[in-house]
């Protein structure tokens, strides 16, 4: 049995960690730097850091401080934010990224995944859908959430994992900084259409939130921000607790 990931993200704006709700509100919760290898003692899996303002604010990569997280970590981790061509994902993945996640730069090129796959391999690629259900369908944002799409979350998906996309990393705007579980039912159906790696993200709140998506077959990772960043639940415990009721873990 594959085991499942546990995946603290960190949100970068302007250099500082920080998280909020619904994608907004945002608060400094600390070093990038120092929170990563904080991360990597507790036994996170991987990391994954976006700038979560690269794109709204036309911002370039965030390289100095790639570099400076691949010095202090001794597990993977991606990257996003800013990443607007083939140059700027080798940008990153030359500073030390293990992989890069795209977002809107896939919406406004949809080529951009095929050319990054082809390049590096699928593997090197997630493409992270920021997605909040309206009227009865589930609407693809870009931006940081700021701006909808005329895409919807399982069609996008489809055409991700087309194009070589190695993961899909899906956030609930609905659910996201909530605490109240992640988005079950639509997470198991995305889960189901796809044979590549589904990362879950948005609404994790206790322990018995990440079984519940491990146990029902929902995702093959579990990415979490706020209840890691204020210390609300240890990665280790967490993984204890998983490992106790049979999800299988690294440990």
């Amino acid at each position: 049995m594959v085991a499942k990931r546990i995946i603290p993200c960190l949100d970068v704006h302007e250099g500082k960690t920080v998280k909020g709700v619904n994608f907004l509100n945002l608060a400094e919760v600390g070093d990038p730097v120092e929170l990563g290898r904080f991360y990597s003692y507790e036994g996170a899996d991987e990391l994954v850091y976006l700038d979560i303002s690269a794109t709204h604010e036309g911002r370039g990569i965030f390289r100095k401080m790639v570099k400076d997280v691949a010095l202090n970590l001794n597990i993977p981790f991606t990257v996003g934010g800013g990443i607007r061509s083939l140059d700027d994902a080798a940008a990153l993945l030359d500073s030390g990224a293990d992989k890069v996640s795209l977002n809107s730069a896939a919406l406004d090129d949809p080529s951009l995944i095929d050319k990054i796959a082809a390049v590096y391999g699928s593997q090197f690629v997630v493409v992270a859908i920021d997605a909040s259900f309206r009227n009865g369908v589930w609407r693809v944002f870009a931006k940081g959430g700021r701006e909808e799409r005329p895409r919807e979350l399982f069609e996008w998906a489809e055409e991700c994992a087309g194009r070589g996309a190695g993961e899909i990393l899906f956030t609930s705007m609905d659910r996201d900084g909530t605490k109240e579980g992640f988005e079950y039912a639509t997470l198991k159906n995305l889960n189901n259409r796809h044979s590549i790696p589904i990362i879950a993200s948005g609404g994790a709140g206790t322990k018995e939130h990440f079984w519940e998506l491990f146990t029902n077959h929902c995702a093959d990772a579990a990415l979490a921000a706020s209840v890691f960043h204020r210390r609300e639940i240890g990665i280790r415990e967490l993984k204890d607790y998983l490992a106790t009721n049979g999800v299988s873990v690294r440990l």
